[in-house]
């Protein structure tokens, strides 16, 4: 990956739907090689997905929540994990150090989809234990932060 595949992937980022002669004239290259290009970041995993980044509070999920789990020591973690890319009140969710074993990162409606989410994962045999930050409000987030270069 070079300086253009680079630069590709933050204009990219900055809105998924620029034609590909808009890129080129940012990087100097003709459409057919920015999509060349494109479909190389796509075959190797650089680029995953093009996506949309919507307004929670317009979709009615406003409410977000940062929730802590320890596992249960008898919890499959596969199926805890196929359960969390399943989810789709779920965010983002990563395998943590410290105290806990995952951070998951929820929207959701009302403050009882919290508990319902919480609910689910201790019927599942997943939870031993578990703690919940909602936020308050959002200052700033980012889907992707491009690398500097």
């Amino acid at each position: 990956m070079d300086i253009i595949d680079h630069k590709i992937i933050c204009l990219l980022a900055e809105d998924s739907r620029r034609s590909l002669s808009d890129i080129g004239e940012h990087v100097s290259l003709s459409p057919s090689a920015v999509n060349e290009r494109m479909r190389r970041l796509l075959a190797s995993g650089a680029i995953k997905r093009f996506t949309v980044d919507a307004d929670h509070a317009a979709l009615g999920m406003d409410i977000l929540a940062f929730v802590f789990v320890a596992l249960d020591a008898r919890a499959n973690e596969e199926a805890f994990r196929a359960y969390m890319n399943g989810h789709r009140a779920i965010a983002e969710c990563h395998h943590i150090t410290g105290a806990w074993s995952y951070l998951i990162k929820i929207r959701v409606s009302a403050l009882t989809g919290i508990e319902d989410f919480l609910a689910d994962l201790k019927a599942r045999g997943f939870l031993a234990r578990s703690e919940t930050v909602i936020a308050l409000s959002t200052i700033t987030e980012t889907p992707f932060t491009p690398p500097e270069i």
